[in-house]
């Protein structure tokens, strides 16, 4: 993968990790934090949104796309933890956030061989 494919993946997987935690977060207010069920509604789409940029990233296989945008879901899980839930990260979530985003970039990165 190139450098200007790479970054656009990058990008579509924050977008998309964005619009996938939002999308769940609405059905969690709804659900958990005695929200109305009208917040579903801008939920649904939002994972909408989610599941169509996440087709957008180059990648042959959809299932290698998938497993690379595990790495960045975990990291943008902890972001909105901390800007949205005011929860700060302690050191073994970024640890693992790291850990994580690095297996991401493996899978992205790698070597394809036939």
């Amino acid at each position: 993968m190139g450098q200007a494919a790479t970054i656009q993946a990058v990008v579509l997987y924050a977008a998309a990790a964005l619009a996938e935690i939002a999308g769940c977060f609405a059905f969690w207010s709804w659900l958990r934090l005695g929200q109305p069920v009208w917040w579903t509604v801008p939920g649904v789409a939002s994972l909408c949104a989610f599941a169509w940029l996440l087709t957008r990233v180059d990648a042959e296989f959809a299932g290698r796309a998938y497993a690379a945008y595990g790495g960045v879901y975990i990291a943008a899980s902890l972001l909105w933890l901390w800007a949205v839930e005011g929860v700060r990260p302690d050191r073994w979530d970024a640890a693992g956030s790291l850990l994580c985003l690095a297996g991401a970039a493996v899978i992205l990165a790698g070597p394809r061989g036939g």
